[in-house]
């Protein structure tokens, strides 16, 4: 079973949809008890890394100790965000710092938002990526995350340079694109989730 985080910051019908499409079972949920319960979590998001954490916060417990169990968890755009330590989008915000490093502004000559498709580079494998590198995937987003280690990044887009478009390491995986809205590729990053051996 897929839990999908409702937390009052992500676009759920979307993402649900997407695993409806490849034939997973899923619930949309807030109760902390179902999601311990779970194998698999998916954490959705839009709008401000401030506003979103501190919806969160009733679930950081929850959520690393999901993450300590060594349980698939995959974030999803601002989701991929707030996994990071902190944001200069909300300063003083801790975010649920799972992934060590921050987010900071899309810099450069470019448009913000970032916003449509853009192809996806793979420089380190990862199980959600297996069978992709090359597609085109859509984004939506002003801030981009800058890990620490940069051994976690599974993929990077071109956006007036290299912009980290997805991170993972052991069971923690994150996009900062939508694969729910990016066709048959990302759909299979979906599928590739689902697969992950428990």
């Amino acid at each position: 079973m897929i839990t999908i985080i409702d937390y009052k910051s992500g676009n759920l019908k979307s993402i649900s949809n997407g695993f409806k499409k490849i034939g997973a079972d899923y619930q949309i949920t807030d109760d902390k008890e179902l999601i311990a319960d779970s194998d698999y979590l998916v954490l959705p998001g839009v709008g401000a890394f401030g506003s979103a954490m501190e919806n969160l916060e009733a679930f950081r417990d929850v959520i690393s100790e999901h993450v300590a169990s060594d349980k698939p968890f995959l974030g999803i755009c601002l989701g991929q965000q707030v996994l990071m330590s902190e944001s200069e989008e909300s300063p003083n915000v801790r975010g649920l710092d799972l992934f060590k490093g921050n987010v900071e502004l899309l810099k450069g000559d470019v448009k913000i938002p970032h916003m449509g498709w853009n192809r996806l580079k793979v420089t380190n494998s990862s199980p959600i990526l297996e069978g992709i590198d090359g597609e085109y995937f859509y984004f939506v987003h002003s801030y981009h995350v800058i890990p620490d280690d940069d051994e976690i990044i599974a993929g990077v887009c071109d956006y007036g340079g290299d912009v980290v478009a997805s991170l993972s390491q052991n069971n923690l995986f994150s996009t900062q694109f939508h694969p729910e809205k990016s066709g048959k590729a990302g759909l299979k990053i979906l599928k590739n989730f689902t697969n992950l051996e428990i």
